[in-house]
């Protein structure tokens, strides 16, 4: 196995890392869409006289919801992103999601970084689009 064919091997296996930590950090909104949901369906909770308006509600519960989402959707392409430098297929979208991944502090900034460097070298960009070998 020469040392391209190793790196891509470590950065799906990192892709995989971030991707999972990426979603597990996506569920911190659920505290807002928890309280949001108090405050629409049981405004009670927050005693007789400190109630809260629905519309308050309602925005935590579609901000939070939309936070969740685009959390998790991220998730998903950097993984995916992960498969694909594993099989190297779509090495454009691998280097999209090296870019994006570079705006999430501090793994996967360093996982961007490092995901760039290899995928610019020519002899990496040659490896994309030729079957893997099996191991």
């Amino acid at each position: 196995m020469s040392q391209d064919e190793d790196h891509l091997r470590l950065l799906s296996i990192f892709h995989y890392i971030v991707g999972g930590l990426t979603a597990f950090f996506a569920c911190i909104p659920l505290i807002h869409l928890v309280f949001g949901l108090l405050m629409v369906f049981n405004p009670q909770f927050f005693g007789p006289k400190d109630q809260p308006p629905a519309f308050v509600g309602w925005f935590f519960v579609i901000f939070s919801s939309a936070f969740i989402l685009a959390g998790w959707a991220l998730a998903v392409l950097i993984a995916w992103a992960g498969r694909c430098l594993q099989r190297r297929r779509h090495y454009m979208f691998c280097f999209v999601m090296a870019c994006v991944a570079c705006l999430l502090m501090p793994f996967g900034t360093v996982l961007g970084i490092f995901t760039l460097l290899v995928l610019i070298r020519p002899t990496v960009k040659a490896l994309f689009g030729q079957p893997v070998p099996a191991s």
